[in-house]
């Protein structure tokens, strides 16, 4: 039986594969199988991974996959998902690199607490020279079923870190729990997704993922019109928790990760990609929003987020030194939206 599945979209990264196939063939876990989805990259990054394989007894375990064009990480990781044959799936960037007890750990801890439907551990943030950046990590609840608390605490609390995760196949299957077409938050929709429907979880307290900060990778590139994809992203997920009848009992926080990670992260990706930010685009964002949760002035989460509420205040009637500060803010922080 394979317990766990590893899908990798694999697109121009010859010089990190290598360092990350090896920690996937270092895994302790035995009963695996790793995905490769060559995605019409422009360098030989694929052969590089069959050459490494070609002698390891682990070969068997390898499976290459070849869409007819470029699709893009998220929808090669749809690509693979109906092929995989594991109990859990998993995601692994194929320019990231894991430690050699990861998916051992993280299948163990989700059968010890009732073969949860979801398990995580921590990212470490590493550099291309070696050096390592902040530890990530998603809210720490209790191992097992997921209360009605804790999943309305972990929806307002996560970070995304979707390759932190195992999900269990019948999980993602039966929920239709795939990543939007938009090259944009597709990790924080799948997240979402998969939050909103899991009725158990389990947690392992180390950092098992090594998150490589590149220039040049999706994360670092800019893209002034990449607001619109996020904003199409949020809009699915609005649709995806109505239509599995979850939004009712969850709006309060489905409609926070909207204003959050909808709303205010599009104007912030707008402002930080633009050369000269226009007080027109900024006004369609807002509509948007009013569309999507046109009560969000009376949300909980929002109304306790001072800042939250002095910048979206900002942005409505002083929009050009909302602007500024933004800018200023996103400059000092070095963020990348």
């Amino acid at each position: 039986m394979i317990k766990v599945s590893v899908i990798l979209p694999v697109y121009g990264v010859a010089q990190y594969i290598e360092k990350c196939t090896a920690s996937l063939l270092m895994q302790t876990l035995q009963e695996m199988e790793f995905i490769f989805v060559d995605d019409h990259g422009p360098d030989n990054s694929i052969e590089l991974v069959q050459d490494m394989i070609k002698d390891h007894p682990r070969k068997e375990q390898f499976v290459f996959l070849k869409p007819e064009h470029n699709l893009g990480a998220g929808m090669a990781r749809n690509f693979a998902i109906p092929q995989a044959k594991g109990e859990y799936i998993a995601f692994v960037d194929s320019d990231d690199w894991i430690e050699p007890t990861m998916f051992e750990e993280l299948y163990k801890t989700a059968k010890d607490n009732g073969t949860c439907d979801l398990c995580c551990c921590q990212m470490q943030k590493e550099f291309p020279d070696g050096s390592k950046g902040d530890i990530l990590e998603n809210p720490h609840i209790d191992c097992g079923p997921i209360s009605s608390e804790q999943r309305k605490f972990f929806l307002t609390h996560y970070v995304s870190l979707f390759a932190s995760f195992i999900y269990k196949r019948e999980l993602l299957i039966d929920n239709d729990i795939l990543f939007a077409e938009d090259r944009s938050a597709d990790d924080s929709y799948f997240v979402t997704c998969a939050l909103l429907t899991a009725k158990s979880i389990a947690y392992v307290n180390k950092p098992l993922y090594m998150y490589l900060i590149r220039p040049g990778s999706v994360t670092t590139t800019k893209d002034s019109t990449k607001y619109q994809k996020r904003l199409s992203t949020f809009r699915k997920l609005m649709l995806y928790a109505k239509e599995k009848g979850v939004y009712n009992e969850y709006k309060e926080e489905v409609d926070f990760i909207y204003i959050k990670k909808g709303y205010m992260a599009s104007i912030f990706n707008y402002i930080t990609n633009s050369l000269e930010p226009q007080e027109p685009t900024i006004k369609e964002i807002y509509k948007e929003l009013l569309l999507q949760v046109p009560d969000y002035v009376r949300n909980s989460y929002y109304k306790s987020k001072i800042s939250l509420k002095t910048l979206d205040w900002m942005l409505q009637h002083t929009p050009k030194m909302a602007m500024k500060v933004i800018s200023i803010y996103a400059k000092k922080k070095k963020m990348i939206v």
